[in-house]
């Protein structure tokens, strides 16, 4: 609870200083005073109409990727099991692109278009791994697999396509927050919401398997039928979180490993994950806009925290098998 309770007030702090910096810094008694409501003019139209969109943003991806890594890696119990590693960020971008091409750049066209992306990648894997469980070698294989098929198809449909769109698609596809618009950051946190109020229902069950399928199958777990909810769930959460942000690779990843080493639990703590995942996105996009020498999509600076991350988990994943 205090891990949380922490989490919280670490991304508010980290919401109050995006919305105190930019090129037109707001005072922190400006901020407050926008809040009561006290406040009016330019510094509340920057902050409300400019700034807070791409914190919200930043928030809600960050929780449905926490959430997300949290819910892959329990089913697998894997560490290295997480939607952007096998594919399923990408598979969601190709289906987004597509519905950009084909339909037009609504945000309806562009959710439907990312969920169909993500259910046949996430399909595609279990096809190709089937007759191994889902924490196998060749699950996670297969995931990479695909991951590196679906964005090759993500860069030759950017060459089909006018330039404007391809230089938009790219910037998206990098993983960015920016241009987000409040409408969409809106429809998106509905969609996270939703999906969240079915994980208290699959969270009891989630925690038997960390005993072993035989276990757990014992305690009256239907096995399968969790381990299909929960994959169903997750994909869901990142196609919608890549309809807003594009695909922002290592947040899954990482943030469910964190939260669990904050939290010292044996079990990945989905609650503490999803709170992980918004303060690193958060996180990563005030360095993103505000500390590099220039302002580069957040997705570039996950990838250099999730790289590193991910050499040392795996350099202490070999060291400990050794």
């Amino acid at each position: 609870m205090a891990v949380s309770v922490s989490l919280v007030a670490a991304a508010l702090a980290l919401a109050v200083v995006g919305s105190m910096s930019g090129d037109f810094a707001v005072s922190l008694p400006d901020v407050l005073g926008i809040v009561t409501g006290s406040t009016e003019g330019l510094p509340r139209t920057i902050v409300l109409e400019w700034r807070l969109p791409r914190i919200a943003a930043a928030a809600v991806v960050g929780v449905a990727l926490g959430v997300a890594g949290g819910l892959f890696q329990t089913v697998t119990r894997n560490p290295l099991a997480s939607p952007d590693i096998m594919g399923l960020s990408n598979g969601a971008f190709v289906g987004m692109l597509g519905a950009l091409i084909v339909v037009g750049p609504s945000w309806e066209s562009r959710t439907l278009g990312a969920l169909i992306g993500g259910l046949v990648t996430a399909l595609l894997i279990a096809l190709l791994s089937s007759g191994t469980s889902a924490g196998g070698f060749r699950f996670i294989v297969v995931g990479i697999a695909v991951s590196s098929m679906a964005a090759s198809l993500g860069t030759w449909l950017l060459l089909q396509v006018e330039l404007d769109t391809a230089l938009f698609a790219s910037a998206w596809g990098a993983g960015t927050l920016a241009g987000v618009e409040a409408t969409g950051v809106g429809a998106a946190g509905v969609l996270v919401v939703l999906l969240l109020l079915v994980v208290p229902v699959l969270s009891p069950g989630l925690r038997q398997l960390g005993i072993g399928d035989d276990l757990a199958a014992v305690t009256g777990v239907r096995v399968e039928r969790l381990r299909a909810s929960s994959l169903v769930i997750g994909v869901a959460l990142v196609c919608v979180a890549t309809t807003v942000s594009g695909p922002v690779a290592f947040v899954a990843l990482a943030a469910p490993q964190i939260a669990r080493r904050l939290t010292r639990t044996a079990h990945v703590p989905l609650v503490a994950s999803a709170l992980t995942g918004a303060v690193v996105l958060l996180g990563s996009d005030l360095i993103a806009q505000h500390v590099l020498p220039v302002t580069v999509p957040v997705g570039v600076v996950t990838v250099v925290v999730g790289g590193c991350y991910l050499v040392w988990l795996l350099s202490r994943e070999l060291r400990r098998r050794g």
